[in-house]
Formats: structure tokens, sequence, C-alpha cells
């Protein structure tokens, strides 16, 4: 008997294995020729191997009542690689289980053509300039919106990374250490694909996307235009300028047309979580900023409770990784504490990351308090709310709300939510969310409960990066199922 249990067993993995290999060509497909990003319950399916596959469609059974089987989402890739389709965001497991679920009046093929009826025969065949975008500094957000950059080029009507401007290194080798760091990456691994240099034009060639790398000092030394850069949206991530009038630098000059601060801004410029508040860019809006990383991770949450349940008012304590900003042995720092060493210390200090949320949300105007403490660990970070609401509830109630948010609204690739009581910081590494919702941890009692909000500081704000610059360029992906 165990004989033959062993042998179903292995049959089936190799039979889920054959199918998930069969996958990978028609979901490259979708996406080098269509734009059409693929997904299994949130969970992105390009450029994925055999074994991810099958974890995403495992990881159904957290959400619904078993996994997903790929016999069920198999046919779903098959007809849409049948169909002349617009760029799109498509949820193959979403649909898979909706259609299982449904009364089967209608043939699958029929089901999947209501479904996504918007984008069929919507393909706009452009000339595949896309948006040109170049990355000012090339740090720890800089280099991992590159990372984004060149994974989702698809067919290259979108976002197009032209080029990276740095300050001259020390070092003869400067681009050769410029794409090492690319390259490698002790947090996150190594770069999924291939890079090159091109020492004769000083560029880089990451999976065929070819990197200007220019070098200057300052805004006013740079000509996009000699570069072939035209209307460029410039991703400043070096941090030293924040205002409007240090800002304005890049749009003087030649090539350049926008300007994505990555860190909070000053002044009025408007400070951006996407998912929340990018209805606000308009056409006139040059420069804005993708706020701050604990920004993103909290808004997109505090505006799901607000919106279900009220929010009287709240303290918001961030427990986070320790930066470049910090020391790794004691030294002078202009702030306080943040001159002791890093990797051995807890830091307390301050965090505006709470005043920040009513220029998001003007509706929580002081209603938050904040602080942060810095902890050692390289990457991702905890936020902890603790809030008073207008109405009593309960955590599952709470969770079931927040599990339906995450999977189901405007709000789904902002919120993701876990229920695993083995969960640690490292388990969020590389998770594209602004931030998780720990379900196990919730506390409610009455109107007062206590949110647990993990976050890939890293990753996860580079991502909502990546979508402000997709609204900046008026790239829109319909989601399907809709929400």
């Amino acid at each position: 008997m165990n004989q033959k249990i062993q042998h179903d067993c292995f049959q089936d993995w190799k039979k889920r294995e054959a199918m998930a290999e069969a996958m990978i060509p028609l979901i490259g497909k979708l996406y080098r020729e269509h734009n059409v990003v693929t997904s299994i319950y949130s969970r992105q399916i390009i450029n994925r191997s055999v074994i991810d596959i099958i974890k995403a469609h495992r990881f159904v059974r957290q959400i619904e009542a078993e996994e997903l089987a790929i016999e069920d989402s198999f046919p779903i890739l098959q007809i849409l690689t049948e169909l002349n389709l617009g760029p799109a965001h498509i949820d193959v497991g979403k649909l898979a289980i909706k259609f299982k679920k449904q009364q089967q009046t209608q043939d699958l093929a029929t089901f999947v053509r209501q479904e996504i009826a918007d984008v069929i025969d919507k393909h706009p065949g452009g000339d595949g300039k896309g948006q040109d975008v170049v990355l000012y500094g090339f740090g720890r957000i800089g280099r991992l919106v590159a990372r984004i950059l060149i994974e989702r080029a698809g067919s290259g009507d979108g976002l197009n990374l032209r080029a990276i401007v740095v300050r001259k290194g020390g070092a003869k080798n400067d681009l050769l250490k410029r794409a090492s760091l690319l390259r490698r990456d002790s947090i996150h691994g190594s770069f999924g694909g291939t890079i090159t240099i091109d020492e004769t034009n000083n560029a880089i060639i990451a999976n065929g996307t070819f990197i200007q790398v220019i070098y200057a000092n300052s805004p006013a030394e740079v000509d996009y235009a000699q570069y072939g850069i035209d209307n460029a949206i410039v991703v400043d991530n070096t941090g030293i300028w924040r205002d409007e009038e240090s800002l304005s630098q890049h749009l003087k000059c030649s090539g350049v047309s926008r300007v994505l601060l990555t860190a909070p801004g000053k002044g009025e410029l408007k400070n951006i979580v996407q998912g929340v508040n990018h209805q606000l860019i308009t056409a006139d809006d040059k420069i804005v900023t993708a706020a701050s990383c604990t920004t993103n991770a909290i808004v997109p949450v505090l505006k799901a409770v607000n919106d279900q349940f009220g929010i009287e008012h709240g303290h918001v304590e961030t427990v986070h990784s320790y930066t470049n900003d910090q020391n790794l042995i004691d030294n002078y720092h202009k702030a306080d504490r943040r001159g002791r060493s890093a990797p051995l210390n807890m830091v307390i200090t301050e965090t505006g990351a709470a005043k920040a949320v009513a220029k998001a949300l003007p509706e929580l105007k002081g209603k938050l308090t904040g602080n942060a403490i810095r902890v050692p660990t390289p990457n991702v970070s905890l936020a902890i709310l603790n809030l008073t609401l207008n109405k009593d509830t309960t955590a599952d109630e709470l969770n079931n709300y927040l599990r339906e948010i995450s999977l189901y609204s405007e709000l789904q690739k902002q919120i993701d939510y876990v229920n695993s009581p083995e969960v640690v910081s490292s388990d969020f590494v590389g998770s594209r969310y602004a931030g998780i919702i720990d379900g196990e941890a919730t506390i409610a009692d009455n109107n007062r409960c206590v949110l647990y909000v993990w976050y890939d500081n890293e990753y996860g704000y580079s991502f909502q990066v990546n979508r402000i610059l997709q609204t900046l360029a008026n790239i829109r992906y319909p989601m399907f199922p809709k929400p």
C-alpha cells in the first residue's frame, strides 16, 4: 500500500511539473506580445520557474477551501493566448475559481471572453518606444527600481529605462562596479537574467535593455537629448533635493518632462501613495513625490480601516530595519541616537510617517501620532497600528474584511494578507506589496484594535514607485476579474 501511495504521489507531482512547464511559454507570449501580466491570486507568474508556478497554485489553499489545480488554470491561459488582447493584469487563478463557483451554464471559452471583453481586440500595436525613464542616483532604491523596470520591459510599449546618472567613482573600473551592484544583492539575491557592459558606449546592457550610464555632479551638467532621450521622467532617488525649487533643476535639462522623488517632499509638493491618492496627479504636476516606505505601508491599511470602521485616533509605532543613514559603528551623526552602531542597537528615533498620512488621507489629519525604533535587521520592517475606532469590532471581523480588501478591492496591489503563526520578517523579503497584514497578530477589544503590518521597506516601496511611474506615464492596466 505504501509503495502505491508513493508511486501515485510522485506521478501526480510529475504531471503538475509537466503542466507548469507548458504554461511558461504561454505566460511569456502574453507578456512579450501583449503586455498582459498574469497572476495566481495576486502572485505574479511572469518570469517564474516551474516550482514557483506550482507554489502559486498551492498558495490558493490559504484563501479558498483547497489549492488551485493547474488543470483548472492551464486551459484559461490557452484561451488567452488565442485572443488579440490589449495590456492588462489578468488573475488566472481568480478566473478559474470564479468559473468553478458559478452555475456553469456556459463553456470556459465563453466565460473567459465575457470576463475580459474590455481588452479583446484592444492591442495598441505601438512602435515599441514607450515612456523614457531616467534614474538619477543608483543606490538601494535606484537599483531595485531598475530591476523592476528591466523585468517589466514587456513588449517595449510601457516604461523603458534609458539611463542612470551617477557621480564618477574613484575606481577606474567604475562601470564594472555599477553593473556588479545591479547583478548581486546581499538581501535580494542575484539579478534575474544577464548583464554585460559596453565600455565603448559607457552603458550597461541588462536582459537586452540598453542603459546609458551618465556621469554628472548635478542635474545642470546633463543633456539627455544627446542620448536620444525624450520626454523622460526622472526618478530622483538621491535624497539630496527634496523641495520644488531644487528638484526643478531636472526640468531645465533637455529631454526631461517630469520628476518623481523617492522620498517625502517638502513644501507643497504632492506626496503620492499609489492606490490611495494617485488621482490627485494632474497633467500640470511636473514634480511629485512617492512619500516614504512607511507612509506607503500604512496609508492603504488606514484608508481601508477608516472607510469601514472609522478611526477616532491612534498611534503608529514603526519597527524599522536600519538604513544607510545610520552608522555601522559609533560615530558622529547630526541626528539624536543615530550615531550609535546600527547593527548592535535598537535605536529610538522619530518618523514623519504619522504626520505624512494627512497628505494622502486628509480626513485623518491630527488623529495620529508616531515614533520609530531602528533595529539590527538589514531589511523588512513592521508598523504597529494602535487604533481607536468609531465602532466596535472583533479580530475575526477585522481580519475577514482586510483579507477581502487584499483580494478584491482597488487596493489589492498595495495590501497583502497572511494568516500563519510562523511568519517572521525574513519571510517578506521581496514582497511586492506596500504592506502585509499579519492576521494572526491582530488584536481587537470593542472599539480598540492593534494591527501589525509587515513591509519590505526596499522592494515593496520600489514597486509603489513603479506604479506611480505608470500613472505619470498614463499607462493603465485594467485588472481582471474586475474588483
